[in-house]
């Protein structure tokens, strides 16, 4: 049985129940699902709520979107980051590819989240692209303060190291199955098996031989697949170590609601 860590149900064009039944039908049991905007946080509590006990979810502001952080943003964090059924702050981090917000104010706002899921003692799900010293300065800067992962990573291996040694895990999304990420496959041959987690990031990044699809959580299995190869173990026992990795970060995850889809 797999576990999604991130996708964006909001996002998929199918109906949620459709893509819910597929990813069991596929072994996919359990959904992580991210919020990236003020205005789709309610839609993130409202899957968690209507699907449970298979979703749950996290709240974050993007840092696409940083330039829009004001005060409803930090109160409706604060409200609804007790919500039981969700589990982190995210996605949040630093973006110097696209820049939609400018520099200054994503490091604010991304330093302003990690402070909250400190005090709302939550992990993070961080993007970061083409931002990787900015983004382990402010990860030193809450080091043993904030846990968390790295999401669909695409770095290099020096910031997985870094990440690790400040007590983050990497995820790997279906990035890992295409024909021209020979590097990655590479670094997450080099991770920990107990350090790591598998994604699809849907509805983008379809593996393959999905690529051009529309992307869902039932394809995380195809990930997970890649990885057990990888780092030749069976899928029985990278399921069981991912399984325990995942109610390691995640502590708001109730094990029973893991247990009661198998």
């Amino acid at each position: 049985m797999w576990i999604d860590t991130h996708a964006h149900l909001d996002k998929i064009t199918l109906p949620p129940k459709q893509v819910l039944d597929q990813a069991k039908t596929s072994l996919v049991d359990h959904i992580i699902t991210i919020g990236t905007e003020l205005k789709d946080w309610k839609k993130v509590i409202d899957f968690c709520e209507t699907y449970k006990p298979q979703v749950y979810g996290t709240l974050g502001l993007h840092p696409h979107s940083a330039k829009d952080w004001n005060k409803e943003c930090e109160d409706f964090l604060r409200k609804n980051l007790t919500h039981e059924r969700i589990v982190a702050v995210g996605e949040i981090g630093l973006d110097y590819y696209y820049e939609n917000s400018k520099r200054d104010v994503q490091k604010k706002v991304f330093e302003k989240q990690l402070s909250i899921a400190k005090e709302f003692n939550l992990p993070v799900e961080i993007h970061t692209r083409e931002a990787e010293e900015d983004t382990l300065f402010f990860l030193k800067k809450m080091q043993g303060s904030v846990r968390g992962l790295l999401h669909c990573f695409t770095s290099s291996y020096e910031m997985a190291r870094a990440a690790l040694d400040l007590g983050f895990n990497i995820s790997f999304s279906g990035i890992i199955t295409f024909k021209n990420s020979e590097s990655i496959r590479q670094i997450c041959q080099k991770m920990p098996l107990d350090r790591i987690h598998i994604e699809t990031d849907s509805p983008f990044l379809s593996p393959v031989p999905y690529r051009g699809k529309e992307n869902q959580p039932a394809r995380v299995s195809t990930v997970a697949e890649t990885v057990a190869s990888l780092h030749n173990v069976d899928l029985e026992t990278l399921s069981n170590q991912l399984r325990r990795n995942t109610l390691d970060l995640f502590s708001k995850i109730n094990k029973e609601d893991l247990q009661c889809l198998n």
